[in-house]
């Protein structure tokens, strides 16, 4: 052990080369060697270009390595040579209109990338006691999130839902439409299909101009695509503590706890709930927390994190978790999608735990008016659709009959309509007053 400890401390550059010793899996074991946890290494073939590789654990004289691309040509013979620490992140505004991957290489048929500098891709953690509290609305241009389901600026949010619901055209919209400074769009384990449909179809030209799009798809290794979301998440940081306001877009945090288990599976680790070993659930706040409000004075992280939903079971871990250490939840609803209503946002499964420090207190009142509306007729939708309920029998009832096709007018918004917060809070209060009318019309 005092030998083991004493060969850990000289730098990387002092070990000697090692070799190859077996690939299991996706893990490759080398034997020679010593490097730290998170160090990069070249697996050198005889033949054949070198391949990039992290350690991500070590056992006695073994090393666990992981790819960060696709395993080819390696044998028995292969060295392994440490390279120093893990990679850091390219950043600057020339970032702006640019697509790029994990390893922040140009995937967009531009100039090479020339940035003003380069960051840690975790870099240090700020101090909560230094951050400034969450004190103001940001417009995302979505009647019911501005009026609904409030956002803060630095605020982070999960977007749930399952396959189909519109989840993307809605992250769109959000990109579109938001007032922000800077917007970066990490689309990590997504359809290689996806990532040209999203820039393409659903960003625009227009949104692409003020963004940074990380794509990392699902063929990717899953260290490469753990990257990506470190990779955006370090870019956000860079813009945010040059004082401005950020937009944070990551598709998804599911896949992102997905390739960390491919990861965890791989080198060892058991695992804990439903086939998810522990340090998944460690690496979800640790990647989550980066964003937010910077110091006083600076610039902030609003983030959205989708988090898919598997036969739209909201229970399974990684939304648990993620609606654990978040700071509010948007839920995509299926039978308001199989309606026609889009965005087919769920109101009442749907909760901005900062809106109450934003908006007024009869602002307020008036969410909380409309949610009771919205209730009452969804607490007796199956009375009222077979013809159970004989009109007059309860006043409450009656009223969110005659209000339902207002407020699913309320609801529905083209993807290409954008409302500001102003005029979002002005059509509800409208809407809710409007209701208060036809009660005491007794209409």
């Amino acid at each position: 052990m005092r030998q083991c400890r004493e060969k850990a401390v000289p730098g990387p550059t002092l070990w000697a080369t090692g070799r190859l010793r077996r690939v299991v899996g996706l893990t490759l074991e080398a034997v020679g060697v010593e490097a730290a946890l998170g160090e990069r290494c070249w697996v050198i073939p005889d033949d054949g270009p070198r391949l990039e590789a992290e350690v991500v654990g070590f056992a006695e004289e073994s090393l666990f390595l992981m790819p960060v691309e696709e395993i080819r040509g390696l044998s028995p013979r292969a060295r392994v040579v440490p390279a120093g620490m893990a990679l850091d992140a390219p950043v600057g505004d020339s970032l702006l209109g640019r697509v790029i991957n994990g390893a922040g290489i140009p995937l967009d048929a531009e100039s090479p990338l020339l940035t003003e500098s380069r960051a840690p891709l975790r870099g240090p953690l700020i101090n909560p006691l230094d951050r400034h509290p969450i004190s103001e609305p940001l417009d995302v241009g979505v009647r019911t999130i501005n009026s609904l389901l409030t956002v803060g600026r630095g605020q982070r949010l999960g977007l749930f839902a399952g396959s189909g619901v519109g989840k993307s055209t809605l992250l769109g919209m959000m990109t579109r439409f938001t007032t922000a400074d800077v917007v970066v769009v990490a689309l990590i384990g997504e359809r290689g299909r996806e990532v040209r449909d999203f820039i393409e179809n659903i960003l625009g030209t227009e949104g692409l101009r003020r963004a940074v799009v990380v794509a990392t798809p699902a063929d990717q290794a899953p260290l490469m695509r753990m990257r990506g979301a470190w990779l955006a998440t370090a870019i956000a940081e860079y813009f945010r503590d040059q004082g401005l306001e950020v937009l944070l877009l990551m598709d998804s945090l599911t896949r992102f706890a997905q390739a960390k288990r491919e990861i965890a599976l791989a080198v060892g680790e058991p695992p804990a709930t439903k086939g998810y070993p522990p340090s998944v659930f460690a690496s979800l706040p640790a990647l989550v927390e980066r964003a937010g409000t910077g110091v006083a004075g600076g610039g902030s992280i609003t983030a959205f994190y989708t988090v898919l939903v598997e036969g739209d079971d909201s229970n399974d871990p990684v939304a648990d978790s993620a609606r654990a250490i978040l700071d509010g939840h948007i839920v995509l609803s299926r039978s308001l999608a199989e309606e026609g209503i889009y965005p087919a946002i769920d109101v009442e499964a749907s909760i901005s735990r900062v809106m109450p420090d934003i908006t007024s207190g009869q602002h307020q009142a008036a969410v909380q008016r409309f949610r009771q509306i919205f209730a009452a007729y969804r607490q007796n939708q199956d009375l009222i659709a077979v013809g159970a309920y004989r009109k007059g029998s309860d006043p409450r009832i009656d009223e969110a009959i005659a209000m339902r096709p207002l407020m699913i007018d309320f609801l529905r918004q083209g993807s290409a309509e954008p409302m500001s917060l102003d005029a979002s809070f002005g059509a509800l209060h409208g809407l809710v007053a409007r209701g208060g009318e036809e009660e005491d019309n007794g209409t």
